[in-house]
């Protein structure tokens, strides 16, 4: 064990890449289809990441949860694929484009009767549910200047012991020091102080792609 942070080169991203488990054909497809995208592709949920949230849906058991910000639906095959087949997902995704897409992917994988996709804002979606716990498990990769609001819905919403992942928190490091205008990092980075004062819950940030968070509702 060792305190030493590893720098992350592109041949080890690719390394880690190639080791996440479960990456089947209809995955492969899906990431092959958003590498097309160009700029866009960088919305996708990493394979490594993806692979940990269907992993976490299966070792918690989890029945019920929720993902706002969809895009393609490679990480709610994976949300869908850990909960089991009496399991249910909820996915939020402003694009209707994106929405059809997701569609498409999570019938092609096997998992469609499992996913309820609903378009349009997801604080409108997350708002219109009850506040009570209903979710087992959540993941937040949505639009980054709605994560302190995002939050603050989603909480109430988990079950005791219900997991909340949240993407993206550092931003390539823009946390640090959030540039003026930046109003996603801003935002992230207020979220990121905030979260480990939460007596609701417990967290703990990982270094992992991008940057996630995992936060437990006690």
């Amino acid at each position: 064990m060792s305190l030493d942070r590893l720098q992350m080169t592109d041949e080890l991203a690719a390394y880690v890449t190639a080791h996440a488990g479960g990456r089947d054909e209809a995955l492969l497809r899906v990431e092959a289809e958003n590498a097309e995208l160009g700029s866009l592709a960088q919305m996708q949920t990493s394979p490594d990441q993806a692979a940990l949230l269907e992993l976490l849906a299966g070792a918690t058991r989890a029945h019920r949860a929720i993902e706002v910000g969809t895009f393609t639906g490679y990480g709610a095959i994976r949300i869908a694929r850990g909960l089991g087949a009496d399991g249910s997902l909820l996915c939020c995704e402003l694009d209707a484009d994106r929405a059809a897409a997701a569609r498409r992917n999570l019938d092609a994988a096997g998992v469609g009767d499992r996913v309820e996709i609903r378009v349009g804002p997801a604080l409108d979606t997350i708002r219109s549910l009850p506040a009570e716990p209903l979710f087992d498990l959540a993941y937040l990769d949505a639009d980054k200047s709605g994560y302190p609001a995002y939050y603050d819905e989603l909480v109430p919403r988990l079950a005791p012991d219900g997991l909340l992942a949240i993407d993206n928190v550092l931003l390539g490091g823009r946390v640090l020091d959030p540039p003026d205008g930046d109003d996603g990092a801003h935002a992230v980075a207020e979220l990121n102080d905030r979260i480990p004062h939460d007596d609701r819950v417990d967290s703990v940030m990982l270094g992992m792609a991008d940057g996630l968070t995992l936060v437990r509702r006690r």
